[in-house]
């Protein structure tokens, strides 16, 4: 894979399938790096395989598709070309699509009530003057902020305290058929000074339940808890008064009384609400009159991870997405009590579910394609979808293979080794994933693609301190970061290394925010790497605390508050004794893990002389890897092999060597706004 075949990378996300069953309908995202933006449109299946998949919209950007209970209508989310998305409603039989809503900060997802006469979902409510909201005043002639509270903003998104997210309900017109019936003003269903999410209807339409957290000590801790309300926002009460951390609940629909409610949970936070280290997010149930979440999973063995998506409930299952060592499995968890099925497992990624008439639909990926759709029904699963193919028609793809180290505790490190064609041995590339609690796994990861394209072999492991383990492997690390969690990654390391097919003399280090201070981490303490990539790095507890839109708590609980403890951890501490070639990575508008944190670390090693460079990109967050601009996604990939063309050179990727420092990595990626390289030392 090249930085340019990023073009070619099709992303489909969770489908909706009709109440019948016979049709899936899901968005799919590509890059279009000549305008530079992200595309999408909305695909038709039909799940019986009986035809392929076509396009059913043609909009700038159109995601988040939903039937309605009755079939005949289709709700999505659309945007122009650097517009906000807006609800839009598509008739099923046929014709225009007709946009209903105009936020001025976009909408939210859409949920239909169960008599499909009326949609719920969340909306940014800018405060009055701010983002727009003023003709002719800009965001450099806004008003001061005055802050008093320490959740005020989130990474990719900005300050949030003064656009917070709220429910609104929309009823649809009697003849919602009729373009020129007029539309009705959108209700405004909660208000205050809390953010709303997750919102989903009683089965008999009567109330709305979402997540919010506006207990006292909500701004000091990460507890959430399920509210319900009526439509109209009358009789607002509190579902969960408990230590969880809740999020995407549902009901039963066929429970028309809506005794219960389904969710996703992470159970138990503590007492102080803060003890989010290596927690899983498991499946509960509580009871909708009021109560504590009750797990239906193990939670020690059972994680939904950070970005599940939804539980889907139907048919008397709960459907929902788990990790499980390096794969995401496709469960079904019967209701009523049975053992927990896996529909999709293997070296297999479930990104998203879909059911209907009876038709379970998996958005699936493997290390060939970012994602399938595979429609199971009893004692069958049916492909039904290519979304992979022009990027496999490349022929730069290339398959991962399991491998399992042991630690010199004895303790077993499970990874992934990706080789290049043609005989070795091969130069290496140790990539560390970020999190730390995540995992990489059985998906096609761009990135890995393009460098054993350009002729390394690539090692991938989950150390102590990772998710899809179970708890305890998540939460060993908890005050002990760079310990066992170093161990592991360089154990890995060295017994891949026994490998004819890989080269030990010649091995080079990177990772991205935890990924990345695992990197600045281990040249700090050996000079085996030939070079580094540090990349949105957590290198500094210390100044972290006070500069992330996560650090009024993050350091705190995963490296304890003592300070000498702290400095036996921190990366930077030790990034004084660094030789090693490092290249330091960062965006310009990261507040997860921000700008000094990757400054700093650059300043140091130039103040030495070591051979460093900054590469920064103006605009972008913590995500630029994953979802930043098209072409800085490929300026990214250009200098990543340009770095390793110079200190690792590969007959596939060594011009790259002679590039002078700062110039531009390749003629295709001289963009606006390309990111600013700072000379080396």
């Amino acid at each position: 894979m090249r930085p340019d075949d990023l073009a070619s990378l099709r992303t489909p996300g969770a489908a909706t399938v009709s109440p019948d069953g016979s049709t899936a309908v899901v968005a799919v995202t590509r890059l279009d790096l000549v305008a530079d933006e992200y595309r999408s449109q909305l695909w038709a299946v039909p799940t019986d395989a009986s035809a392929p998949a076509r396009p059913l919209t043609h909009g700038h950007r159109d995601s988040a598709p939903v039937f309605s209970p009755d079939g005949r209508w289709l709700a999505f989310l659309g945007a122009e070309s650097g517009g906000k998305p807006q609800l839009h409603l598509l008739p099923t039989a046929g014709g225009e699509a007709r946009r209903l809503t105009d936020h001025p900060l976009g909408a939210g997802s859409p949920v239909w009530s169960p008599d499909s006469r009326r949609i719920a979902y969340t909306a940014r409510v800018p405060e009055e003057g701010r983002y727009g909201t003023a003709e002719g005043v800009g965001p450099d002639a806004e008003e001061p902020r005055l802050i008093t509270t320490l959740q005020y903003r989130s990474d990719d998104l900005g300050f949030t305290v003064d656009r917070r997210r709220h429910v609104f309900v929309l009823d649809l017109p009697t003849d919602a058929a009729d373009d020129a019936a007029p539309l009705a003003d959108p209700v405004q269903v909660t208000s205050g000074d809390h953010d709303d999410s997750d919102v989903a209807w009683h089965p008999a339409g009567t109330e709305l339940v979402f997540v919010s957290a506006r207990h006292p000590r909500a701004d000091r801790d990460l507890v959430t808890d399920l509210y319900a309300c009526r439509p109209d926002g009358s009789h607002l009460r509190r579902v969960t008064e408990s230590r969880s951390s809740c999020s995407a609940p549902t009901y039963d629909p066929d429970d028309l009384e809506g005794r219960t409610l389904y969710l996703a949970a992470q159970p138990d936070l503590g007492p102080d609400g803060l003890d989010f280290v290596g927690r899983n997010t498991t499946l509960c149930r509580v009871e909708a009159a009021g109560g504590h979440p009750q797990p239906l999973l193990d939670a020690e063995r059972n994680d939904l991870g950070h970005d599940f998506g939804r539980v889907v409930v139907a048919d008397g299952n709960a459907f929902v997405a788990v990790q499980r060592q390096g794969a995401v499995e496709l469960v079904r968890v019967p209701l009523a009590g049975g053992e927990p099925e896996a529909l999709v497992d293997g070296p297999y990624t479930v990104r998203g579910i879909g059911v209907g008439g009876g038709v379970v639909v998996g958005t699936v990926a493997h290390d060939r394609s970012a994602g399938e759709l595979v429609a199971i029904t009893p004692g069958r699963r049916r492909l039904l979808t290519g979304f992979g193919a022009p990027l496999q028609a490349t022929g730069r793809l290339h398959r991962m293979r399991e491998k399992t180290a042991t630690a010199p505790d004895g303790y077993p490190v499970h990874g992934w080794i990706t080789v290049p064609d043609g005989p070795g041995p091969h130069p290496v590339l140790l990539t560390v994933h970020g999190g730390p609690f995540s995992q990489y796994g059985w998906s096609l990861l761009d990135e890995t693609q393009a460098y054993v394209s350009a002729g390394y072999a690539v090692l991938q492991c989950n150390p102590r301190g990772s998710s899809g383990y179970g708890q305890e492997h998540g939460r060993v690390v908890k005050e002990r970061f760079g310990e066992l969690d170093a161990d592991d990654v360089l154990a890995f390391l060295d017994e891949a290394l026994q490998e004819p097919e890989l080269d030990d003399s010649r091995v080079g280090v990177m990772g991205g925010s935890y990924g990345g201070y695992m990197t600045t981490l281990l040249v700090g303490r050996t000079q085996r790497f030939a070079a580094a990539i540090s990349e949105r790095a957590f290198n500094d507890p210390v100044s972290f605390v006070g500069s992330s839109d996560i650090g009024f708590f993050f350091a705190d609980q995963y490296l304890g508050t003592d300070p000498e403890r702290i400095a036996a951890q921190s990366a930077m501490a030790g990034a004084h004794q660094i030789t090693t070639p490092t290249l330091v990575i960062h965006s310009e508008e990261d507040w997860r893990c921000p700008l000094e944190q990757g400054t700093r670390l650059f300043v140091e090693l130039k103040r030495r002389g070591v051979h460093t460079e900054l590469l920064l990109f103006p605009g972008e967050g913590h995500e630029l890897s994953r979802s930043g601009r098209p072409r800085h996604r490929r300026a990214r990939l250009a200098h990543v092999l340009r770095w390793w063309g110079r200190w690792l050179p590969t007959p596939q990727n060594s011009s790259a060597a002679a590039l002078p420092v700062g110039s531009e990595p390749a003629p295709d990626a001289v963009e606006e706004q390309e990111p600013r390289a700072v000379a080396q030392a």
